[in-house]
């Protein structure tokens, strides 16, 4: 059972509140002015694996409603507020175990992480679009029955100095919390908190530390 299995929660999940993800970009302002952290343009939305066929039907679904969505119809939430982020770096997408990921024609590649949890890995211009990309893709899955296996959504921070930081929206607790990757399985617990206290006031944090779990080798 990977660490990740934790993240499910209770056996039977409460109701995640999603909308709750919209208050991000306003978190952000704080977090440029304090920390100096911006968004990286990237987010994953990770899942526990399904069958090849269940699978199919999860990517045709996830290639459907972000057509939908930058499309402008039916589907695409409400905007939140915040400033615009810059644009992501230009990386290759491959996933975090080192095989190629999927093609990206529309802002997205589906990737697997080494410890064999799958991940939709998002990219957007701006914090509010990538923001409502995560929340319809949530959202939409869910719709289609889905929750049970949705583990959390990450979003990537970066720094002018290139510190690469996340947070971390608990999918099943309807929580955020940072991390600080700083190197192979090590982590900057100082970082952690100070961020915690710069967005505390937006964001619902998550209470229990000892569910800040380590997600190294991200794919986002």
């Amino acid at each position: 059972m990977g660490f990740l299995d934790a993240l499910l929660g209770r056996s039977k999940p409460a109701q995640a509140n999603l909308d709750r993800l919209f208050a991000l970009p306003s978190a952000a302002i704080d977090l440029d002015a304090v920390a100096g952290l911006r968004s990286s343009g990237r987010a994953g939305v990770c899942f526990k694996p399904a069958t090849g066929a269940v699978f199919a039907e999860i990517e045709a679904e996830v290639t459907a409603i972000l057509d939908v969505h930058d499309d402008g119809g039916p589907g695409a939430p409400t905007p939140g507020t915040g400033p615009a982020a810059p644009s992501p770096a230009s990386e290759s997408p491959t996933s975090a175990s080192g095989t190629p990921a999927s093609p990206d024609p529309a802002g997205w590649t589906r990737q697997t992480d080494q410890y064999g949890y799958e991940w939709i890995v998002l990219q957007a211009d701006g914090l509010e679009d990538l923001v409502n990309r995560v929340h319809v893709v949530n959202a939409s899955l869910e719709d289609k029955g889905y929750g049970p296996q949705l583990l959390c959504s990450v979003f990537g921070l970066a720094g002018s100095d290139g510190r690469r930081c996340y947070l971390v929206y608990l999918y099943k607790r309807g929580t955020f919390y940072p991390f600080a990757p700083t190197g192979a399985e090590n982590r900057d617990n100082e970082l952690e908190l100070k961020l915690r206290s710069v967005v505390g006031e937006q964001l619902p944090m998550e209470s229990d530390l000892s569910r800040w779990f380590p997600l190294w080798g991200l794919p986002v």
